[in-house]
């Protein structure tokens, strides 16, 4: 155990691999680096033994941090602020990345000379206090610390240089954040902050951002960063090939050679020994081992090359200065890697360590954990066992389990990658290719194929291609219930070149024996054989209250009924090191009907009129659990009214007073109609009382008390029979997952499954109306599907939802949604083809054919012709011998004959068959003018799915792809994710905070949460970015501008490193961010900003979107506030133009917009177009609101004001035309807009309110906030209550990250 917690309390990366700042202890970039020495909160220090049976105990640790003096050669001593919880190791790399002793890595630190232990805590040591000096010793290397400082040197070198993030390499992602801010925001940035004076303001857009446009370069999604061009320090650093060192130079302490060509031209040869490093008298063909005169013997390597070379020692400590200058967040690994999806031509320069890494195992070398490799499985589940009893034990134990998770996730990666590319040596070599499965660095690897007719009742190959998600769905599902006891393997799924591989942890002792021994509970053979074990059954027993899932009997062939409570082909082993593992959760929850057509059940109406039940190419369409607990949650609330209405009936009968009589009347019209808005606490308003009692009753009768009479008794059971519940006390609906499995005969109560049925529909209408709420807004098929498993509905009802979408009434207002669904769907369809498509095809075709398909799928070209490899390439004789390798049965060059028409017509019959949606067009360009999508939409879309990266080439030489454009296929991985589950639940409260009112406590919750996030996922994650941008929003609203905009800028700059660089996630931070520039006065920022997010939105989705229409109001008004009115219009008029359509043109936003509109052109002097425009506005308010409403009054207020203005104008001309020039002119007043008046509207439109904070306005604020509420939960309608009613009991279900829409920043317009 003791190696494991040290690799634990190792942070995400040991001191082989990060030049960056490396997160010991999860807390965050190290303060120092910083410069804000803010205490750190970490969260390890232990309660009070008192509090450890309250589980809700908070634990707010105010680390008090001290200084030490730390001494180091030939530096002056220098202070850093430290923490008791940090360990030693932490110091090590602060110093390792500080700008002056980044140099070094062999060195201990001693306190009054003695050496301190680097897993020691800080706060562990004697004598360790305020102001005392700790001394950097060098300390002599060996082979393994050499190569350490190699690698270190080497990564200081390329510590600019982007190529690893395009490579997708060692969890390195790109962020353009800085080219567009010129640098750090903030105060620590190199510009002051400017006055506000207007002249150096540059505002033009560059030509393909202006609105309507029809360009859309992709070469500008990576901008050319000035800092990318590297100062070159040397021209060679590598290992020479004179190593290792012969027996008797050994013995002189030479413990490798290095081999280095510097800008000058010299070449030198390098010994690396244990004193240090000096040069020697080798030459590239005579080796001479002896030291050069001089030999500039060095502890660093730095030191020595800085002695012979000056361009090196100039380059070096400039290259490091600006290595300091970046953000942190620029620099530290993310903890899952983000490949990016298009990459500059990159020259192929020589790097040692690179090479030295292909060809040697890095194995024993990368992993941490001295003298062996990881063993996962044990990893996995060790850190699941940690204890949990209190807040530093969760945190403990999240952050382990999320550690060894990434780190899993990688290296199941990199394993699934050599296995396709045929590195890997088979354990079973003799069987047929696709049978083949693979046992690498402790991971064991199978394809997606129906190995032995395994899947051969559910669809052969196609439903052994999704099995893998589906099981990892289930994975996660378990993961997330985190029942003590029972264990899950570490799963990863992984597509990669049209094949998927499954990684798993392996189960200890599972290779020894046969499967069919080590099975005690379900079945390997589908149901035939069935065992059940009684352990097993008490641990998923306590699984399937919160998964739904009803213990059943099945019966095997031999006609006995087992007991089961999961579905019959998940297996239960007991490994040989005891503990109880349950795999293939591949069918965790209930079939999907509507896709599963069984002989004598009758599917209902609304489902028969769609269409269903239909047949899918595999019987694995499993339900999503978002699904299952919506309808739960639906059913808990008609059992819930239920009761309250028989309740009050059995009141009414027993009381006569006239007066209650008339009370309850009125409650029981509240519960019977569902139409009525809820209050805060999701119960229906007036018949709250009888909801209440319903509660209390169902929750005695469920502890069994004696005390209940019969008849309330009776209640509760008419109520639960009624929904289908399967217990008649208490309300407690569940699935059977073996329902209708082909193979078992599931004997359990069925009604569940028929109850089941009746879903979809219901919930399609709510998504589509969600969407026209525009609550939620995707803007690419990532954000529609993510937007889609929120609400449950899986992606093969794609094409039902777009079918749906253009039944709705109000289709225009859905068109963006229509658009992303049809480029969804033609993607996904061509996914597939692709996948079938990559098989064929051996390694050195690959970019040939990648490109050839994508010349058939998108170019406008009749007839491309496919580049097949040159002939003397590929000998005749090889391709016999290798026959079994390639995986693929076809013809090895059979892609070539692809056309454009046939694709096309694949992929139409691939949208009808598997989404039941009619495509009609022949090829790209018809689907682009039939459906108004872009090519670079679908290029993206297709590339992102399949993982293919492309050289950023300019449209103009018309994309007909060549090999050159081909750069690298990635994967595209599947994976758990560990969450942090008291971090998230302080981030809830803390929005719930918010949105009562209580900006300050909200915002201290959500620091908190910030904190505890840091904990257990270290800097990056997607979740923190949610928090920062939550702060910020927060900062802004309460004033503190400039805390806004640091925290938005690390938002920003997670979002760009951790989703991608146009992530639809990436578009809004930048807009928020834009905003807050503004407010900080720094204009030109905001513009670049803006026109970035615009850039961004034109290539991810193009101009027609409801998004847009904002972005297009800011950028309008910031161009007003300089100046630049034309411009500005338009931006503005092309905002109103898509808010008309998107929110219909009665819409409040439209009179908003008119409203800008008409302000621009007053200050143009156009008076006549002004009023136009104010006049629409005006109308518009007055019908919406009323005459009196203040809104309306306004818009009046201001048509007077112009009208006067035009007045006086044409007075002016007319005295004019009349006098001549010696006409007495009035001052005409033209007023360029004010900074205050420009941020104002800014806020406006923005959703953002101001609140000056004096308790009374609070009070006024938190009334207005409620009354609010319930004025938009009245305008919401009935059937919007299903998607309201979250707020009911159901605290167990796991909630998924809100986005940050604060009602208190709804829109006010």
């Amino acid at each position: 155990r003791e190696h494991l917690n040290y690799a634990l309390r190792r942070g995400r990366e040991g001191p082989e691999h990060q030049p960056g700042v490396a997160l010991m202890n999860g807390s965050g970039p190290h303060d120092s680096l910083k410069g804000e020495k803010e205490a750190k909160q970490n969260g390890h220090e232990e309660a009070d033994p008192g509090e450890d049976g309250n589980d809700q105990e908070v634990i707010v640790i105010q680390d008090t941090g001290f200084t030490v003096k730390i001494c180091a050669p030939g530096i002056e001593p220098f202070s850093l602020q430290v923490s008791p919880q940090e360990m030693v190791q932490e110091i090590h790399q602060v110093l390792m990345d500080r700008e002056d002793t980044c140099h070094r890595t062999c060195f201990s630190l001693q306190l009054d000379g003695n050496v301190l232990d680097n897993f020691a805590e800080l706060k562990t040591i004697e004598g360790l206090q305020e102001g005392s000096l700790l001394k950097v010793v060098e300390e002599p290397y060996t082979v393994r610390e050499a190569r350490i400082h190699v690698r270190h040197i080497r990564d200081l070198l390329k510590s600019l240089d982007p190529s690893d993030a395009f490579n997708g390499v060692d969890c390195n992602s790109l962020s353009f954040l800085s080219v567009f801010t010129e640098g750090d925001l903030g105060d620590s940035g190199k510009r002051k902050k400017k006055g506000t004076e207007m002249e150096q303001i540059d505002c033009t857009p560059p030509e393909h951002i202006l609105p309507g446009s029809k360009e859309r370069p992709l070469c500008a999604l990576q901008p050319q960063n000035r800092d990318w061009k590297p100062l070159q320090c040397l021209k060679v650093l590598t290992m020479s090939g004179w190593n290792p060192p012969p027996g008797n130079r050994k013995m002189h302490g030479d413990l490798m050679y290095l081999y280095v060509i510097t800008v000058e031209d010299r070449h030198v040869s390098i010994t690396a020994s244990t004193r240090g490093f000096y040069l020697n008298q080798s030459t590239a063909y005579n080796f001479n081992p002896k030291p050069a005169n001089p030999s500039f013997l060095s502890h660093s390597l730095v030191e020595l090359l800085n002695q012979i070379s000056p361009t090196f020692k100039k380059n070096f400590s400039a290259l490091q200065k600006k290595r300091v200058q970046r953000h942190p967040f620029e620099r530290i690994a993310t903890p899952f890697q983000v490949y990016s999806w298009t990459a500059p031509q990159a020259e192929h320069a020589m790097d040692c360590v690179r090479a030295e890494d292909a060809y040697t195992s890095r194995l024993g070398y990368e992993e941490h954990i001295p003298g062996q490799t990881r063993d996962w499985n044990e990893e996995l589940q060790t850190t699941r066992e940690l204890p949990r009893k209190n807040l530093p034990e969760r945190l403990l134990r999240e952050r382990a389990i999320f550690k060894v998770h990434s780190d899993f996730t990688a290296a199941a990666t990199r394993g699934a990658m050599a296995v396709i590319d045929g590195n890997v040596m088979a354990i079973n070599p003799s069987e047929e290719t696709k049978m083949q499965m693979f046992i690498w660095n402790n991971i064991f690897f199978s394809l997606g194929f129906d190995v032995r007719d395994h899947y051969k009742d559910f669809g052969g190959d196609v439903a052994a291609y999704v099995a893998p998600t589906n099981d990892l769905n289930g994975v996660r599902t378990y993961n997330a219930v985190d029942v003590e006891g029972l264990y899950t393997l570490g799963t990863v799924v992984v597509d990669y070149r049209g094949y998927r591989v499954t990684a798993q942890s392996i189960i200890p002792g599972i290779l020894e024996r046969e499967q069919e021994q080590s099975v005690i509970y379900g079945s390997i053979d589908f149901g035939k054989t069935v065992v059940s074990h009684p352990k097993y059954l008490e641990l998923l027993e306590k699984t399937s209250r919160p998964l739904k899932i009803q213990k059943h009997k099945v019966l095997n062939d031999k006609n006995e009924e087992v007991e089961l409570c999961s579905s019959v082909e998940c297996k239960g082993i007991i490994g040989n090191d005891g503990r109880h593992y349950i795999l293939d959760l591949l069918r965790t929850f209930p079939p999907d009907l509507n896709f599963l057509p069984v002989e004598g059940e009758e599917m209902p109406e609304e489902c028969k009129k769609m269409g269903f039940p239909k047949q899918h190419r595999h019987k694995l369409c499993c339900l999503r659990q978002e699904l299952v607990d919506a309808f739960v949650e639906h059913r808990y609330l008609l059992f819930m009214k239920l009761a309250a209405l028989q309740l009050m009936q059995q009141k009414a009968n027993k009381q006569e007073n006239s007066a209650t009589l008339e009370n309850d009347a009125s409650a029981e019209n509240g519960t019977a109609e569902s139409e009525r808005p809820e209050s805060e606490d999701g119960k229906i308003e007036d018949g709250v009382t009888g909801l209440d009692q319903v509660k209390e009753l169902a929750e005695t009768i469920a502890s069994d008390d004696g005390t209940v009479d019969p008849k309330s008794r009776e209640v509760i059971r008419n109520a639960c029979k009624a929904v289908g519940s399967i217990s008649d006390t208490s309300f407690d609906i569940r699935f059977n997952p073996d329902i209708f499995s082909p193979g078992t005969c599931a004997q359990s109560w069925d009604q569940p499954a028929a109850d089941k049925n009746c879903s979809p529909k219901s919930v399609h209408s709510l998504q589509v109306k969600d969407c026209l709420d525009h609550t939620v807004l995707p803007m690419d098929g990532a954000t529609l599907a993510e937007a889609m498993h929120q609400r449950g509905i899986n992606m093969r009802y794609l094409g039902k939802v777009i079918n749906f979408i253009t039944k709705t009434p109000g289709r225009a207002q859905l068109d963006h949604i229509y658009k992303i669904g049809i480029s969804e769907l033609i993607t996904r369809s061509a996914k597939h083809i692709f996948k079938t498509y990559l098989q064929g095809v051996e390694l050195s075709g690959l970019s040939a054919a990648i490109s050839h398909f994508l010349n058939c799928f998108l170019s406008s070209f009749p007839n491309p012709i496919a580049h097949l490899p040159a002939d003397e390439l590929v000998s005749k004789k090889k391709n016999k011998k290798r026959k079994n390798r390639n995986l693929g049965n076809a013809d090895n060059t059979a892609w070539a004959s692809m056309t454009p028409q046939e694709l096309w017509k694949n992929i139409c019959s691939e949208a009808k068959n598997y989404f039941d949606f009619s495509l009609e067009c022949e090829n790209a360009d018809q689907a682009a003018e039939v459906y108004n999508l872009q090519k670079i939409t679908l290029l993206r879309e297709i590339s992102l799915k399949t993982g293919v990266q492309e050289y950023n080439f300019d449209n103009r030489h018309k994309p007909t792809f060549t090999e050159e454009d081909i750069l690298n296929i990635f994967p595209v991985v599947k994976h758990v994710n560990p969450k942090a589950s008291d971090a998230f639940h302080f981030f809830q409260s803390g929005q719930a905070k918010v949105q009562q009112g209580f900006l300050k406590e909200g915002c201290e919750l959500i620091n908190e949460a910030l904190n505890l996030f840091n904990n257990v996922y270290g800097a990056m994650h997607v979740e923190i970015c949610a928090c920062l941008r939550l702060l910020a929003r927060l900062n802004y609203i309460m004033g503190d501008y400039s805390e806004a905009l640091s925290n938005q800028q690390k938002a920003v700059l997670m979002s760009e490193r951790v989703l991608g660089i146009e992530h639809p996630n990436t578009i809004q931070e930048y807009m928020h961010l834009a905003l807050y520039c503004f407010a900080n006065s720094q204009l030109s920022t905001a513009l670049n900003l803006l026109y970035r997010a615009r850039y961004l939105m034109l290539l991810v989705f193009g101009e027609d979107h409801p998004e847009m229409a904002l972005l297009d109001n800011n950028i309008g008004l910031v161009l007003h506030g300089v100046m630049e009115y034309d411009l500005s219009l338009r931006f503005l008029e092309n905002a109103l133009a898509i808010s008309s359509k998107y929110h219909g043109s009665k819409s409040l936003k439209v009179a908003l917009s008119h409203h800008l509109v008409a302000r621009v052109y007053e200050s143009k002097a156009e008076f006549r177009s002004a009023l136009q425009h104010e006049k629409e506005g005006y109308t518009i308010y007055k019908n919406q609101l009323g005459e009196h409403h203040e809104k309306t009054k306004e818009s009046s207020e201001y048509l007077k004001y112009l009208t006067q203005q035009a007045v006086a104008l044409q007075r002016t001309m007319n005295e004019i035309y009349k006098n001549g020039s010696n006409a007495n002119i009035m001052p005409l007043k033209f007023t360029a807009p004010s900074m205050a008046s420009v941020l104002e509207q800014l806020n406006i439109i923005n959703g953002i309110l101001f609140i000056p904070l004096s308790q009374k306005d609070l009070e006024n604020l938190k009334a207005e906030v409620q009354r609010r509420q319930q004025l938009q939960e009245s305008m919401k309608s009935g059937e919007q209550l299903e998607a309201e009613d979250k707020a009911v009991e159901e605290k167990e279900a796991e909630p998924s990250m809100p986005s940050t829409a604060i009602p208190l920043t709804q829109s006010s317009a």
